[in-house]
């Protein structure tokens, strides 16, 4: 067989804290009559918008998400806080997302049958990291200790797919042997579960992939990456503003626009037909359609794009074993879901079976891999 670049292990690791749908919407209905009451003159005269009210039901129905796993579950149903209490680590202490990629950089480590002299890159790629610098990655690199080079990157809910085609390209161009990238999304900080519309949509989780050419792959489920393909487009319409320099805008870091926020009926509208025709001109690179893909590994934002944009590529309803939903128990996990999809759905596939590893989300940003199984 000539040499290729593969997919030879992935890793999933989910935090021990679950909130379902019921627990979120007590709190938040809770936090909404406490705020409706003790502003309700200001809500009479004008002055404030009375907070709605939310259920389980609605979420279910607007995303398809019944559940999301959090690092830090503390704080967050508190009505008197409605955020995690995540404690302050010191300089010394490994970071809170380094630990949640360290977890799971061992499992992508051991389905690829690698250790840590194997690997000479490691990316750390989500939507959010936890400090400016030093790298995530670097720290990862370090406590795993692996030679080489580190970095980090953000490209929000397409990080993951954005740093499988660095590290293919770096395998293709002889300057990396092996490349470990890990996806810690740590999202519950960003969320303000202040607002019934997005209070639901996120949860946190890591995974990781181990990236290498086919000459040195030894472990039992390998993919070969046969192209890959990326488009941003930019869009106002998902965005999270808090960053370092609102300090010096005296900006108050608790402002719903410094938290995750979007314009969601536009996302749908505008994302939906352009993930389509991004997949369809990928396979098309190698005189295939969307009949010859045996599975879809979608970002998992919500139910009903995963669910339009499957129909306007198959013009069917896709069967559950094509395009696994996991969003359902993760909610949507920003750039880990479409790797979670594969972490828990490819030991099944025969070989030359044929799967679409694809990501959408904010910037706006695509990214999608063809990959088939060796």
């Amino acid at each position: 067989m000539s040499t290729s670049v593969v997919v030879s292990g992935s890793g999933l690791w989910t935090p021990e804290n679950c909130i379902s749908n019921e627990e979120l919407v007590d709190s938040y209905n809770d936090y909404a009559e406490h705020f409706n009451r003790i502003n309700q003159v200001a809500i009479e005269q004008g002055e404030l918008t009375a907070k709605p009210f939310s259920s389980a039901e609605f979420i279910q129905k607007a995303s398809g998400i019944k559940s999301r796993y959090v690092y830090v579950k503390e704080g967050i149903l508190d009505i008197q806080r409605m955020y995690p209490d995540i404690p302050e680590r010191c300089d010394e202490q490994l970071s809170d997302q380094a630990e949640m990629a360290l977890k799971v950089a061992k499992l992508a480590l051991t389905a690829a049958n690698k250790q840590a002299q194997d690997i000479d890159v490691v990316i750390v790629a989500c939507a959010y990291t936890q400090r400016s610098y030093p790298a995530i990655a670097i720290e990862v690199q370090g406590a795993l200790g692996i030679k080489g080079f580190a970095f980090d990157m953000l490209v929000a809910c397409s990080a993951a797919t954005f740093a499988l085609h660095r590290a293919y390209e770096m395998i293709s161009a002889g300057t990396a042997k092996s490349v470990l990238l890990i996806n810690p999304e740590l999202t519950s900080p960003q969320v303000n579960y202040c607002d019934r519309d997005s209070h639901f949509i996120f949860g946190d989780v890591a995974t990781a992939m181990v990236v290498e050419s086919s000459d040195t792959a030894s472990s039992k489920h390998v993919f070969q990456i046969l192209s890959t393909k990326a488009v941003t487009d930019y869009s106002n319409n998902i965005r999270s503003n808090f960053g370092y320099v609102s300090r010096a805008n005296d900006a108050d870091p608790f402002a719903a626009d410094k938290l995750f926020h979007q314009e969601g009926r536009k996302v749908f509208k505008e994302v939906c037909p352009m993930a389509v025709e991004h997949i369809e001109e990928h396979l098309a690179r190698h005189q295939l359609t969307a009949e010859n893909v045996n599975r879809w590994w979608l970002h998992q934002a919500n139910i009903n794009m995963n669910t339009l944009i499957t129909r306007k590529l198959l013009g069917r309803e896709p069967a559950e074993s094509e395009a696994p939903i996991v969003l359902d128990k993760y909610a949507n996990t920003a750039s880990a879901g479409s790797i979670i999809a594969f972490n828990l759905h490819h030991q099944d596939m025969q070989s030359g079976d044929v799967g679409v590893l694809c990501s959408f989300g904010a910037g706006y940003s695509i990214g999608s891999l063809v990959l088939k199984k060796i």
